[in-house]
């Protein structure tokens, strides 16, 4: 017999009884997420495998003493750059919260650094005790409109899906490129027909639509209107209701859940920022909010367990009942959702909210350092005067679209400078990635600096280095300051760096704990706020500045850009 054959075999003896099972529990119930009840039932567990709902022979048995055994959590759709810790310390903070599944998009990273991010990814996410699956990322780089770091080819994204943890083509966020056929999407799709397509279709409807689905595509997370996401799930798409740190979706779309329609829908994060993960955990937030909205307990758990397992062709995930992966939550309480234990494949990995496994190594040499870019001075960020009044990005709160204001030039010189007292900040966009020298030069209002500077290497899609500032001098400081970082989040204050949260990895991760990435992050944005910053959370805001694919007016580093009309526009109107 073949090895596989031999372990089947071995587990058949355990489920027949003709051999001792590693573990009983019992005296619980299991949350049965075929049929939509509590359960009382042992549960015997063999090689990290349910063998069975009976009582057995068992080396270790565990008295549940009343408590409720659930399936482990799975979120069908995140990006672990948002959390700005490495797979391993990302296992570290979720595996305790009852997470122990993942399927990730490294679009952010994949934009950075091509196939090695990738790479980096799939490695440094081995065998850490959270299960991380991955998405092909189909649109690297997402616009021609800035600088990315990579270009992932039809070629590139066929090699990937050769890897036993891709599953299939992220999310396809160029929606006309598919309604249109452009020759190079059709390209990715055709390599990709077999496997899982994810969409990114934000108010798509009709015969676009129509169209999109065509090409194969079969979920959408951007959904935000509960008409939008009812049309998308009749025309057969599967819909991912997000919760995640930036956009929070369930409240508008938790009343698509009902008995009928709750087999297509899943809960997701899509990003989650390290304070939220300290202070408010993962899928058990997501899966809390949908409860507190209504969704019935049991059919919460189905949507982040059963119902992304079966979407993504995971046959061992997302449920308790014999021949599937041992993967479950020991729950103190339903609702509210109390974690009591994680078990990963049969195996203790998490109590009382505290990991218990070994530390996993981090691929330490290689940190993928993307800051290609000589050392700045004053002078680079000139802005000679060409007019008397110029576009400035308006940002605002709690929103990524931000407006075009036409304002006066404040004049120094003959240079175009910062006016604090009327909130008119210089910005800039620097290419990172290639040493090309290239930079786009602005103003924004809205952030509300009074003195200093901050300065970010997260910048949305390409992440190229962001800075912004009441004073030329500080943020050649602040772009300097994480050049020598090796990339990260900076305040800069009389010359001086006040604050700063390295990310060596690509600019994007930090190898540090979670604990030690949320100090430092509070650090940034205490100082940021010291400095007169109006904005709740100005990194955030600042790392949007540069996507020019929300609108109104962006900046990148090949200058201002019009999203509405998709072009670029001048400085001085």
């Amino acid at each position: 017999m073949t090895e596989w054959q031999q372990r089947l075999a071995r587990r058949l003896e355990a489920a027949r009884g003709d051999r001792p099972v590693d573990l009983l529990f019992r005296g619980g119930q299991v949350v049965n997420v075929f049929t939509g009840e509590l359960v009382p039932t042992p549960v015997a567990v063999f090689d990290g495998t349910v063998v069975s709902f009976a009582e057995h022979q068992a080396h270790r048995v565990i008295d549940l003493q009343g408590g409720i055994l659930s399936p482990g959590f799975i979120d069908g759709h995140f990006h672990l750059e948002s959390s700005l810790l490495v797979p391993p310390q990302f296992a570290r903070a979720v595996l305790p919260q009852g997470t122990t599944t993942v399927v990730a998009d490294p679009h952010e990273i994949a934009n950075v650094a091509g196939i090695p991010g990738v790479q980096f990814m799939l490695e440094t996410s081995e065998d850490i005790g959270l299960e991380v699956f991955f998405m092909a990322p189909s649109c690297v780089p997402a616009t021609d409109m800035e600088t990315a770091g990579a270009e992932l080819s039809s070629e590139d994204l066929e090699v990937l899906a050769r890897h036993p943890r891709v599953l299939g083509l992220a999310e396809m966020m160029n929606f006309p490129g598919v309604i249109y056929g452009d020759p190079a999407i059709l390209d990715k799709l055709e390599r990709f027909r077999d496997k899982v397509i994810d969409g990114h279709s934000p108010g798509l409807s009709g015969a676009p639509l129509d169209a999109y689905l065509c090409g194969g595509i079969g979920s959408d997370h951007e959904c935000t209107l509960l008409e939008e996401a009812r049309e998308k799930l009749a025309k057969g798409m599967h819909i991912m209701l997000r919760e995640g740190s930036q956009a929070r979706d369930l409240k508008a779309l938790s009343p698509l859940v009902t008995s009928r329609t709750a087999h297509r829908c899943m809960l997701v994060s899509d990003d989650c920022h390290p304070e939220d993960l300290l202070e408010h955990g993962h899928m058990n937030r997501v899966l809390s909010r949908a409860m507190e909205l209504g969704i019935e307990p049991i059919t919460a758990i189905q949507l982040a367990t059963l119902n992304p397992a079966r979407y993504f062709g995971l046959r061992s995930h997302g449920a308790i009942a014999p021949g599937y992966q041992a993967d479950m939550v020991v729950l103190d309480s339903l609702h509210p959702l109390k974690i009591g234990q994680v078990y990963k494949k049969g195996k203790l990995v998490a109590e009382s909210g505290k990991w218990l496994l070994s530390e996993s190594p981090t691929a330490k040499e290689v940190q993928l350092i993307s800051m290609n870019l000589e050392e700045l001075s004053q002078e680079d960020l000139r802005i000679h005067i060409q007019g008397p009044q110029l576009r400035a990005i308006r940002a605002a709160p709690n929103t990524l679209i931000t407006a075009e204001e036409i304002v006066a030039v404040t004049a120094r010189d003959g240079e175009a400078v910062s006016d604090p007292d009327r909130d008119l900040l210089k910005l800039a966009v620097i290419e990172r990635h290639h040493g090309s020298g290239r930079k786009g030069l602005g103003f924004v209002r809205g952030l509300g600096l009074r003195r200093g500077a901050l300065a970010s290497t997260v910048a949305h899609d390409s992440h190229n280095l962001v800075v912004v500032g009441a004073s030329d001098l500080d943020m050649v400081v602040a772009v300097n300051g994480l050049r020598e970082l090796g990339g990260g989040l900076v305040v800069v204050e009389g010359g001086q760096i006040r604050a700063q949260l390295p990310l060596p990895v690509a600019g994007l991760m930090a190898t540090a704990a979670l604990e030690q990435v949320v100090a430092w992050k509070k650090e940034v944005n205490q100082a940021a706020l010291a400095l007169g910053a109006s904005l709740e959370y100005p990194f955030m805001a600042l790392s949007f500045l540069a996507l020019p694919v929300i609108p109104k007016l962006k900046l990148t580093d090949q200058g201002l850009v019009d999203v509405d009309s998709f072009s670029h526009v001048e400085l001085f109107v």
